[in-house]
């Protein structure tokens, strides 16, 4: 496989066709080795535009997804960035790069410890990962940007209470097949305002099926 040409075929035809523009983002996915953070045997499937399957029963998400998700972001490089749900790390390490601090959280360690092993080879030092179910706890602290790697049935208000003055949150909601890719904007402490983005399919979050809380 000619790999640079892989790669340029999927942003070109798959990612900047799905309306991703943003040349911060793209010029990421250039950058970031994605063959790299594939599970071994899938090498071949690093650039398609399909859920590659991870251990655990989940999945890598598929480049347009992971560059709509980066856009509608749209980190500056000071951003103190929450990932819910590890996975691969492709995804971390492309926030690693876009943003100041990532903070990202797995249920399973064998996830961490590839995690940890990757972003060393991709010489991504600013992230700190740690074993924690996201759905019953979060990290201290405030973020400016949260994304969600795992669709969620109903939505969680402790993202919005863990986010920023005008931090963003990037989350998929919803049941298969009528899943919306939201991005939330805290205008205020408290206030908050919704747009969605586009229909989609997400393999669920584990633990994601959520007691309805919060309609937005």
């Amino acid at each position: 496989m000619n790999t640079d040409f892989a790669r340029q075929q999927m942003i070109e035809q798959q990612v900047r066709a799905w309306d991703v523009y943003s040349e911060n983002v793209l010029n990421v996915l250039r950058d970031v080795p994605r063959e790299q953070f594939v599970p071994a045997g899938y090498e071949a499937l690093a650039f398609a535009d399909t859920e590659i399957p991870l251990d655990h029963g989940q999945f890598m998400m598929t480049p347009t997804i992971e560059g709509r998700a980066l856009q509608a972001l749209d980190l500056e490089g000071s951003e103190n960035v929450l990932e819910i749900g590890t996975g691969s790390a492709f995804l971390t390490a492309c926030l690693a790069t876009l943003a100041s601090h990532v903070t990202s959280v797995d249920l399973f360690d064998g996830f961490l410890e590839d995690a940890r092993r990757k972003l060393d080879l991709a010489e991504r030092g600013n992230v700190d990962l740690q074993q924690m179910d996201a759905t019953r706890e979060l990290p201290d602290g405030k973020f400016d940007a949260i994304v969600v790697t795992g669709s969620m049935q109903s939505f969680d208000p402790r993202l919005t209470d863990a986010l920023n003055p005008d931090g963003k949150l990037f989350v998929v909601v919803g049941d298969a097949p009528a899943m919306t890719a939201k991005i939330v904007t805290m205008t205020g402490n408290t206030e908050w305002q919704t747009e969605s983005l586009f229909e989609t399919e997400l393999a669920p979050l584990i633990n994601g099926a959520l007691p309805p809380q919060f309609s937005f």
